[in-house]
Formats: structure tokens, C-alpha cells, sequence
């Protein structure tokens, strides 16, 4: 039965933008009435740390596990120690055009020595195993499984025979527990089998009456040691320890708690997975729930977005992407991708945790894609666009955290690669945070990651402008900047200071004479990130009233710092010199940072390189960019930042169609959490915008959404918004002043600055008339 074409039509023939039309009880779930056929079809549920991807089956459940610190490898040293001898070789033969025989030098001598060879892995799978009479088994009616984005709750419910049995799982934060919760409509109807496995077949798995314990050392000693506790509370029945699985009989109930730990924090993970255990089973499973329910919710309900109302939310997810993928309007859709964003940012990054890896935490077997490690060229900041503008700063403190810990290798690699103070990272890291690099220096010959990274603590900053955090801050901020400042060295024809060798990320050229290089000295992404972190390190030490001396070197430094420049052709250029393109279309489009995530070019400020942006990302667009999730994500924000709706809302149509798995995760492919992310970033950026000292709404609106609203989101500045709009246009603007700072509003060609008092609301009308 094809149900992709009659809904099309249906849900065209049928859309409302009626703001006041019952809201269907589906409105923010995932939902599917079959079983995953397949790893992105599954669920993902998480509390940050412990998570878990819900397959469905009816009979025979799967929950595929993980734990965020479930790591191969150990922390290893791989510095080159030939990189600083030949640092000025590299950079002469550059300056004198010899690309290729730079690059070649650059690969043998600058390259570490071995490479790290750790990856995120599974913690393992949880089987549930049901018995049911025969004739049960052969009628399995009335199926449904889904994700319920309010609570953070999936959801299995099926009719086997007369029975209808329903499986509820969620990842408590308060209980530090993965919950499954068993019911049935029939008493004692409770028959099922319980066991845990992981890939490889070297943990130990051992079943009691106590209930189930898995441990490991991974990947043969070089790794964390690992450990999972599960128990049982039935109500009804038994349960029976076996030698393979625990055996439950005839309960009408049943709830299972699992926890895990290993020993990366330096805890005994034994200890602490079941003293999590002991806990969780003095509590019921209805405080539990009703704990969880309430952590998630003070999160997730800060933002509530609407862009109109169809009859979509009747047909399952996987339905209504196929639709949409063969051209059907279904708002709902995108309000339930973006809120998905904001979901997995929840369960994926919580204060105390790492960072949500190029994965989040939900990844399968024992290596993963890209290791499925933190990527600091953009992957990971990536994952934090949305942190504060969506308002879900506190989930931005792990990446903080993160930075941090990268300090110390660090300050060596800047010592023992380069000679240089300060502190350096470059392309990628992982949970060992090493800063080192190696393979190929087409992406690893990029001394920029740290450099990046810290425009996260200074926007945090202008969002809450705490200033006991930003004296925490400003020491990483400073020691980044120093790096900068020994290695920018001068042009020798230009007199400018350039950075190099370097890269643009992943990107190559041809030279003259027809051979691939990457490498040059002053690509233009290095100078806009280095401007950027001098120019925010010199606003904290302001506010800080600290490092004079050292702010005065900065200033000193811009006055110098090449600028960014137009080509003959109109485009911003992204090396040196006017390059052939051997990937017109690539993916990475470094040479916009200025435009997103920085705030260099503005129409306030540049407009003339804002012109130049516009034809640069229409030219990689032409060339077929944008064929990665990720990369299309960043699209959108690019063209929200140049204020087209039109632009922006078609990539983000064109993220759906081409990039978007069944289950609403990005693909590369394969899965990458940054592209949901990403876009989620980019819908808010369409609708408000304060990089640029305004309070900006409604900047790029499409056509598409006529009618809608948006709560809740954060502005620079200390404010929270709320935007009504209709036919098109501002209907009503709130703003809460949470600092009570001055704040200048604009809205299409008005503008208005206000005094605020803090904690005190001021409501606007469509010509930003005080209500």
C-alpha cells in the first residue's frame, strides 16, 4: 500500500494555519506503527550520560546501551619531534609558491609520530525475550511505538491475542537509571526472559537472584573498565536467576532499572553502579517517573514553537518524511524536528558529563563512525549553536568543561610542537584529550580547534554576562590567544601577519602548475577565528579590569592581522590567492565564518562583505554543495544570517528531504548528531538574531510559515523573547529582561532601544508600540 502519494495530497488539500485548532495528541511525538527495521529507525532516549536506542519489536525488544565515558584507548603522546625544526622550512617554501613541496615536508615532519587509536563504544544490548501463546504470537495487532518529546518517555504498545501489553523506557537524571517499565491488561501476563550481551564476547555477564551484572575491561586492557547492575521490581510472579538470562513468570508488572559506570572519572565503577542501584529500587516507579518528568520538563518547556497546523500529526514520522520528501507542506514536521534538537541536546549533555560527541552518546558496536570522537573543526561547536539562543545554557557547561580539560596537553603540544606559549589543539580530540595531530594534513595541518572553541565561552557570556564564570573562562580564553600571538608570523611581501601553515578545513586547491595542495600561509578561516578570539579576549579583560599589557599586544596584533579580501570574481576568498577549485561544491565553507558563527560580517559593519558572502555560498551551492547533513545545517544558518527566509527555508526542506534518517536523526551519512543540531540552530536564527547588538526579530521569515509563534528563546544581553506574528508579519513581541540591561529591538526597517528593569516584561505590538 503506497501512502506516501494520497498523503500528499490530503495533507496539501488540508493545511490549516488556525493557531486556535485542537492540537492533536501527537503534536510532539515520533511515532511508528512497526517495529525498527534497523538501527535508524530506533529511538534514542538519555539523560545525558546513560542512554539508550529502543528498537520495538513486539516480542523480542532490543535496547541497545551505551554510557558516554564507554571508551577504547588510553592517553597517548604523538608529537612529531622533528615539527619545530621544520616549522620555518614550511613556512619559507609556502611564501615562495612551493605548495606541493611544502606539503609533502609538512607530512613527513610535522605529522605525529603514530595516531590514537581509541573509539566511543557500545556498553552493550538489553533482550527482553516475551512468551505468549502461540496463537498470540501469530496476532500481533494494533502496534505503535514513540517518542514523546514532553516527557523524554518512548513508548511500545501492541495487542497480542486479548492482551494489550505496553513497555514504557526513559533515562532518569534524578535516579541515574535507565527505566523499562512492563505492563499488560491482563493479570499475570508478565512471561519473559531478561539478558544483557556486548559485541566481542568478553564481558563477564553473571545472573543471581540479586539480578544481572556485565563488566569489562575494553578492548583487551586498553580501555575503561566498564560495569552495568540490573535488577527487577515485579509486582506479581517470580523471577529466577538462570545461567544465561533472568526468567520472569506470570507477573502483571514489571519495572527494570539498569545503571553504569566505568572508571574514567577515576570512581570505582563497581561501587558506583550499584550504590546507583541500591537507590534507584528504594524509590517507586511512579516517583520515578514522575522525577524524570519533572528534571527533562524544566528544561524542555522553557521553548514552545508553533508555525501552523496540518492533519499530518494522524500519520506515522517515517510517513509524513516520505511525504515531505515528495513535496508536502507539513510545518509540524519541522516544529518536531526543531524541539527534537533541543531533545537530544537535553539527554545527550549535562553538567558533570562530556559533551556530546559526533554521536551524542547513541552509538552501536565497538567502532564507530569517525570514532564517533569530539571533531573541533566545527562538528562540536556545532553540537552547541543552539545551547543558548534556545535556551539550554546549562547544557553548554560539559563543552566548557571539555576546553578546559584540553589545556594541559595542550600547553605541551604548543611547547614541544611548535616552541610556542599558550595552548593548542587542532582538527579533532577524543576522551583522552590529546591535542596532537596526525594522518593527512589535508585536514590535520589545521592548528585552529582551541582557537574555535573558545568563541563558546565568550558567547555564553553574552547571553548570561556572568561574570564569576567568565573570570573561569578568561584564563582559557587568554592562553588560546597567546598561541596566536607567537604564531602569526609577517608576510614577508605584505608586511600583514599571517597564520600558517595551515588549511582550510578539509578543503585543497590546485597550483599553477596543476598539482592538489592544501596547505598556505594566511587562510582566511585561521585569521577570522584569531580575530575573533583576540577581539573577545580584549572584551573580557575589560570587563574584567585585568591583563592590561597583555590587551594592549592584542590590539597591536589586529591593527596587523591580514583582512579578509574579495576576488576578482566578487567571492570572499579562501586562501592566499585565487586558487582552481578541484570541489567547487565542498562541504566546508570555512571562509564564512565570519558570517556564522562569528559576527564579522554584518550589514552594519561590512556590507560589503556581506555581498561577498552571498555570492561565495551561492557559487559552493551551484557546485553542489551542502551534501552532507552537517553542511546543509550550517547552509541554513548562513543564509538566515543574510537574512533570506526563502534560501534559508529551502535548505532546511532540503535537509529533511536528503539528510534526514526515519527516526529524524542527520545523516553525513552515516549518523551525525551535528546536522540536528545544527538546523535546530538555524530555524531559531531565522526567526531571532542578537550577534549583531540588536534584538533582531523575525529576520528571515519564510513565505511558508504565515502564522506562528515562538517562546522562550534567549537573546545577548540577558533577554527572553517572545514573537507572535501573522500573514507574514510581527503580530507581538515580549521581552523579559532577566539583567535589566538596554536593548535596542528591530523588526524590518524599525528599530527602538528601550530601558529595562530586570525581571520586569515589555510587549510590543507590529510597529513596536508599547501594549
Amino acid at each position: 500500500m503506497n501512502l506516501v502519494k494520497p498523503l500528499v495530497c490530503f495533507l496539501v488539500c488540508s493545511i490549516s494555519f488556525s493557531l486556535n485548532a485542537q492540537q492533536s495528541s501527537d503534536d510532539l511525538k515520533i511515532w511508528f506503527s512497526h517495529p525498527a527495521g534497523n538501527w535508524n529507525e530506533a529511538l534514542p532516549v538519555g539523560n545525558g550520560r546513560l542512554g539508550a536506542m529502543v528498537f520495538g519489536y513486539a516480542l523480542s525488544e532490543r535496547l541497545q546501551l551505551n554510557e558516554e565515558t564507554v571508551w577504547s584507548g588510553q592517553p597517548k603522546d604523538f608529537v612529531n619531534p622533528e615539527a619545530k625544526a621544520a616549522l620555518p622550512v614550511i613556512r619559507k617554501l609556502l611564501f615562495d609558491g612551493k605548495y606541493a613541496e611544502a606539503q609533502k615536508l609538512a607530512q613527513e615532519k610535522m605529522m605525529g609520530k603514530g595516531k590514537q587509536e581509541a573509539s566511543y563504544q557500545t556498553l552493550g544490548d538489553m533482550l527482553i525475550d516475551m512468551e505468549v501463546p502461540q496463537n498470540a504470537r501469530e496476532n500481533i495487532t494494533n502496534y505503535r511505538r514513540e517518542l514523546n518529546l514532553e516527557t523524554a518517555i518512548s513508548k511500545v504498545v501492541f495487542t497480542a491475542g486479548n492482551t494489550i501489553y505496553t513497555r514504557e523506557v526513559f533515562s532518569s537524571k534524578p535516579g541515574e537509571a535507565l527505566l523499562v517499565r512492563l505492563t499488560a491488561s491482563r493479570p499475570g501476563s508478565l512471561t519473559f526472559n531478561l539478558k544483557l550481551q556486548r559485541p566481542g564476547n568478553k564481558a563477564l555477564i553473571q545472573y543471581s537472584d540479586n539480578g544481572i551484572s556485565l563488566s569489562e575491561h575494553t578492548n583487551n586492557g586498553i580501555g575503561v573498565k566498564l560495569v552495568s547492575k540490573t535488577s527487577v521490581m515485579n509486582e506479581g510472579g517470580t523471577v529466577e536467576a538462570k545461567s544465561t538470562h533472568l526468567h520472569i513468570e506470570k507477573a502483571d508488572a514489571v519495572t527494570i532499572l539498569l545503571t553504569a559506570n566505568t572508571n574514567y572519572w577515576k570512581g570505582d565503577p563497581e561501587t558506583l553502579s550499584q550504590a546507583q542501584l541500591s537507590k534507584a529500587l528504594t524509590t517507586s516507579y511512579q516517583n520515578h517517573l514522575d522525577a524524570h518528568i519533572a528534571d527533562y520538563q524544566k528544561y524542555f518547556k522553557r521553548v514552545d514553537l508553533d508555525l501552523g497546523q496540518t492533519n499530518a500529526t494522524y500519520f506515522p514520522t517515517d510517513t509524513r518524511l516520505a511525504a515531505l520528501q515528495s513535496g508536502n507542506i507539513d510545518p509540524q514536521l519541522i516544529k518536531l524536528y526543531y524541539q527534537f534538537g533541543r531533545y537530544l541536546l537535553i539527554s545527550s549533555s549535562r553538567p558533570g558529563d562530556l559533551p556530546s560527541n559526533l554521536q551524542g552518546i547513541w552509538s552501536d558496536g565497538l567502532s564507530a563512525p569517525w570514532s564517533a570522537d569530539y571533531h573541533i573543526n566545527i562538528n562540536i561547536q556545532m553540537n552547541y549553536w543552539l545551547a543558548e539562543q534556545t535556551n539550554l545554557s546549562e547544557m553548554h557547561q560539559p563543552f566548557f568543561d571539555f576546553i578546559n580539560a584540553l589545556r594541559p596537553d595542550g600547553r605541551k603540544t604548543a611547547k614541544d610542537m611548535y616552541g610556542m606559549k599558550g595552548i593548542v589543539a587542532h582538527y579533532t580530540t577524543d576522551a583522552w584529550l590529546f591535542t596532537e595531530t596526525s594522518g593527512n594534513v589535508k585536514w590535520a595541518m589545521w592548528p585552529m580547534g582551541l582557537g574555535w572553541s573558545a568563541q563558546h565561552l565568550w558567547e555564553h557570556y553574552l547571553f548570561t554576562e556572568d561574570k564569576k564564570l567568565l573570570a573561569q573562562h578568561y584564563p582559557i580564553m587568554k592562553e588560546a590567544a597567546e598561541f596566536y600571538v607567537s604564531w602569526l608570523t609577517e608576510n614577508p611581501v605584505t608586511k600583514q601577519l599571517v597564520s600558517g601553515p595551515s588549511t582550510s578545513p578539509e578543503n585543497a586547491f590546485l597550483t599553477k602548475s596543476g598539482e592538489s595542495a592544501t596547505m598556505v600561509m594566511g587562510p582566511t578561516m585561521d585569521h577570522m577565528i584569531i580575530r575573533d578570539l583576540f577581539e573577545n579576549t580584549i572584551a573580557a579583560s575589560k570587563i574584567l579590569r585585568k591583563d592590561e599589557s597583555f590587551r594592549r599586544s592584542l590590539e597591536n596584533k589586529l591593527t596587523q592581522l591580514a583582512p579578509t579580501r574579495i576576488g576578482s570574481d566578487g567571492r570572499i576568498m579562501e586562501w592566499t590567492e585565487e586558487f582552481k577549485e578541484p570541489e567547487p561544491g565542498h562541504r566546508h565553507i570555512s571562509h564564512l565564518f565570519g558570517l556564522h558563527p562569528g559576527r564579522q560580517i554584518t550589514s552594519q559593519k561590512s556590507p560589503e562583505l556581506l555581498t561577498a558572502a552571498r555570492k561565495t555560498i551561492d557559487f559552493r551551492l551551484a557546485n553542489g554543495g551542502g551534501h552532507t547533513g552537517w553542511s546543509r545545517a550550517w547552509i541554513i544558518n548562513f543564509f538566515a544570517r543574510l537574512q533570506d527566509g526563502a534560501e534559508a527555508y529551502k535548505n532546511l526542506i532540503a535537509l529533511l528531504q536528503k539528510s534526514t534518517l526515519p527516526n529524524l536523526f542527520d545523516t553525513h551519512p552515516p549518523f551525525q548528531i551535528d546536522g540536528n543540531f545544527g538546523a535546530t540552530a538555524g530555524i531559531t536564527e531565522m526567526l531571532l538574531q542578537s550577534h549583531s547588538g540588536e534584538v533582531h526579530v523575525l529576520p528571515a521569515l519564510p513565505l511558508a510559515w504565515q502564522k506562528g509563534y515562538i517562546h522562550g528563546l534567549s537573546a545577548r544581553g540577558g533577554f527572553d523573547i517572545d514573537i507572535d506574528w501573522t500573514e507574514g508579519r510581527l503580530e507581538k513581541l515580549t521581552v523579559l529582561s532577566k539583567l535589566g540591561n538596554p536593548c535596542i529591538i528591530r523588526y524590518k526597517d524599525q528599530a527602538l532601544k528601550i530601558s529595562t528593569v530586570k525581571g520586569k516584561s515589555y510587549t510590543f505590538d507590529s510597529l513596536l508600540r508599547p501594549l
